[in-house]
């Protein structure tokens, strides 16, 4: 996946179980392993997640995606 796919995938606010697959390469049983464990944090925390999505900061924070280097790699390309 192109730097600006990445990006275009992490603008929206919530994140769908084909999105956490493309973002991290995941088999489907993966990606429902690393979901559930996201969602399993923040209802510890308090939050109320609703069941399909999971909020996109918290995947973007877990797969520790570098948010500058990937604009700064669509920056060079232009």
């Amino acid at each position: 996946m192109e730097a600006q796919e990445t990006l275009n995938l992490i603008s929206k606010q919530w994140c769908t179980l084909e999105d956490l697959m493309a973002l991290g390469e995941f088999g489907r049983n993966s990606a429902l392993k690393v979901k559930r464990e996201i969602k399993n944090k923040l209802i510890n925390q308090g939050y109320k997640i609703p069941s399909h999505v999971i909020p996109m900061k918290e995947v973007v924070d877990y797969l520790n995606i570098n948010i500058n280097y990937l604009e700064s790699r669509v920056q060079a390309r232009r």
